[in-house]
C-alpha cells in the first residue's frame, strides 16, 4: 500500500509540478535611474545616500542584481529564466553623476548596469551635462557597465508627430534610431541592439521601425515586471524618484507595485 502511494505522489509531481506561491509575481523589475547628487536637483534626482540604502536592502534581502542581457535572452526564448529574486538596473542619459555617484557604489557591490545614453549630449558642454565619451570607455572597461541606445537627441516623439509633416516624422524617427545606434557603436566599440525610449513614449509604428533598425528590446516606463507577455519593444521599467525611499523601492521590487496604465503613445 505505500509503494502505491509513494507512486501517485511521484505521478502527481512529475504531471502537475511544484505549487507556485498565490502571490510571487512573474517577471523582473527593471529600474530605471537618471541622476544622483547629495540633494535633490530636480525630479530626476535620487540622493546618493538613497541608492546606497536601496542597494544594501537587495543585498540584505538576497535579491541579485542581473545583467540586461540575461533578462533579455530570456525573454527571446533563448536562455534560462533568471534565478528568483532578480533585479535589473538601468540608468538613462548619461549624466556626469551617474560617473561621480553612480559608479562607485556599483563597483562596491559589483553590479550590472545598462546605462542608456543619447550620443548628442556626450562630450559636449551643455545644461545637460553629459559624461565624455572617455568617462563612458571608463565605465564600460569595469565589465560592469553596458551602454546601450536612447536615441540620437532624446526627441518628445508625440509633440514631434503633430507639429511635423509625416515624411519630415518619418525621416526624423530614422535618424533617431539609426544613426544613434552607429555612433555608440563605433564610439564604444560593440554592439548596441537595446533601446530606451525617450519620455517611455512609443507606439506601434515606433516599435516596428526599432526592430527594423535592428534593436532586439526597447524598454519604457511603465510600472510592471518585464516578462514574456509584453511586447519585445515595449518591455517595461519602474522610474525610480527619491521618494521611492527605500520602504517604496522594497515594495516595487518585492512586486507589490504593478500598474496597467496606459502607455505613453505617440498618438
Amino acid at each position: 500500500m505505500t509503494r502505491i502511494f509513494a507512486a501517485l505522489l511521484w505521478l502527481a509531481v512529475c504531471f502537475c509540478g511544484p505549487a507556485a506561491s498565490a502571490d510571487a509575481p512573474e517577471g523582473v523589475p527593471v529600474l530605471c535611474y537618471h541622476r544622483f547628487g547629495p540633494t535633490v536637483a530636480d525630479g530626476m534626482t535620487v540622493k546618493t545616500e538613497v541608492f546606497a540604502a536601496q542597494l544594501k536592502w537587495l543585498k540584505d534581502n538576497g535579491y541579485t542584481v542581473i545583467p540586461m542581457r540575461t533578462l533579455v535572452n530570456y525573454l527571446k526564448g533563448e536562455g534560462p529564466a533568471p534565478p528568483p529574486k532578480s533585479v535589473v538596473i538601468t540608468a538613462d542619459d548619461a549624466h556626469q553623476t551617474v560617473y561621480s555617484d553612480m559608479l562607485p557604489l556599483v563597483k562596491k557591490y559589483n553590479i550590472p548596469v545598462t546605462l542608456f545614453c543619447y550620443p548628442s549630449c556626450v562630450s559636449r558642454v551643455s545644461s545637460v551635462k553629459c559624461m565624455t565619451w572617455e568617462q563612458l570607455h571608463e565605465l564600460q572597461n569595469t565589465g560592469l557597465f553596458d551602454i546601450q541606445c536612447h536615441t540620437f537627441w532624446h526627441p518628445n516623439f508625440k509633440q514631434d508627430k503633430k507639429k511635423m509633416k509625416p515624411e519630415e516624422f518619418e525621416k526624423s524617427v530614422q535618424t533617431q534610431l539609426t544613426k544613434s545606434k552607429a555612433v555608440l557603436e563605433k564610439k564604444m566599440g560593440t554592439k548596441v541592439d537595446a533601446l530606451a525610449w525617450p519620455f517611455g513614449i512609443y507606439d506601434d509604428y515606433l516599435e516596428k521601425e526599432a526592430a527594423k533598425a535592428g534593436y532586439v528590446v526597447a524598454f519604457s516606463i511603465d510600472r510592471r515586471f518585464a516578462n514574456k507577455s509584453e511586447k519585445m519593444m515595449a518591455q517595461p521599467r519602474y522610474l525610480m524618484t527619491n521618494g521611492d525611499g527605500v520602504k517604496n523601492f522594497a515594495a516595487i521590487v518585492e512586486g507589490k507595485i504593478q500598474e496597467k496604465g496606459k502607455k505613453a503613445s505617440a498618438k
